[in-house]
């Protein structure tokens, strides 16, 4: 009798995890977007501080990374948010649903993305068809399409100094790629008739060099390589002020008052995303979400501000709060 009851409470708590499927894990599992990385790592850091939780597992993944991760399924095996430096994409959402996975959508603030330098280096001021010129895999000459021949910046524009065009950027699996190639690339070669249209293939030759999803080591390249530039967020800039310093786009500098008003050109806005069913069934996940989304840490003068993350007008948080607390599954006709 003895052993049937010892069976009889495996086969029951068997039962259970199997029926909750993310029970067995009791620390929050995060993945995604390098840029957004430092502000969940910071909201992580403190919530394990101050909440009887432990403090979350934050992984840098890239955006497109941990939409994928995300994206495999609910259970103990797969996260439980991802970050995101864009929104996430149709197919990506259509996906979740096929994997019946509840995906709730929260943004947190703008960021915009720079081309930084040394400090030392000469300034660099720049349009985004300079840009486009400088890392694309072919550009414009005598009224067709050839491969990227330019190795100076003053190749590009005489204005601009003869210095060796050397990129550090990121990966493809970056939602800093997909919004560089989208807000830099797209916006200039659509008004360049070669190229008929949106253009965003980035040169392979060596001139743009794919960095990882660890910003912080084109930081250090940067530091020792006086001739470089680096694509990543603001807020990587903000950190580093005192080493680097940032190209003009479009007669534009990047600040956080023109990256919120709209004004600089390469602005984005920051995400994560919520897998709904492992609300209830990972500890701490909903308690994690309402710190996150607090004016403490993305108020107009939240904690997230001082490392870098540019706040949404009170208007719009209110509304992300709202959002959050119906628990606002993310449909397709959203994306429109």
């Amino acid at each position: 009798m003895k052993s049937l009851k010892i069976l009889a409470l495996v086969a029951l708590s068997v039962f259970f995890m199997a029926a909750g499927n993310v029970l067995a894990r009791e620390q929050i599992r995060i993945v995604g977007s390098s840029t957004v990385y430092p502000f969940s790592s910071y909201v992580a850091e403190e919530f394990g501080a101050t909440t009887k939780f432990k403090t979350p597992v934050v992984e840098s993944t890239g955006s497109g990374g941990g939409h994928k991760l995300f994206g495999e399924g609910v259970g103990e095996n797969t996260p439980d948010i991802t970050n995101s430096s864009r929104r996430i994409k149709e197919k990506e959402l259509k996906n979740n649903i096929e994997k019946g996975i509840e995906t709730i959508e929260v943004k947190i603030g703008y960021d915009g993305i720079v081309l930084a330098q040394n400090k030392d280096s000469e300034d660099l001021d720049l349009t985004r068809k300079d840009i486009l010129l400088a890392v694309a895999e072919e550009v414009p000459v005598n009224g067709k399409l050839v491969k990227n021949p330019y190795k100076y910046w003053n190749e590009i524009n005489p204005s601009l100094p003869k210095r060796e065009i050397l990129v550090y950027g990121p990966p493809t699996s970056s939602g800093t790629r997909d919004s560089f190639e989208e807000l830099v690339m797209e916006e200039a070669s659509k008004k360049i008739k070669e190229y008929g249209g949106k253009y965003s293939k980035i040169r392979t030759d060596g001139v743009y060099v794919p960095a990882g999803e660890n910003d912080n080591l084109i930081v250090q390249r940067l530091v020792k390589d006086k001739t470089a530039v680096g694509i990543f967020g603001y807020s990587f800039l903000e950190e580093n002020s005192d080493r680097l310093k940032a190209a003009i786009i479009d007669n534009v500098e990047p600040t956080a008052e023109n990256i919120s008003s709209g004004k600089y050109p390469v602005a984005r806005s920051m995400f994560f995303y919520v897998k709904k069913n492992h609300l209830g069934k990972v500890p701490g996940i909903e308690e994690y979400v309402d710190l996150f989304v607090s004016e403490k840490m993305i108020g107009g003068r939240g904690a997230l501000k001082r490392i870098g993350l540019i706040p949404l007008p009170k208007s719009e948080r209110e509304k992300v709060r709202a959002d959050w607390q119906n628990r606002k599954v993310l449909k397709i006709e959203d994306l429109k």
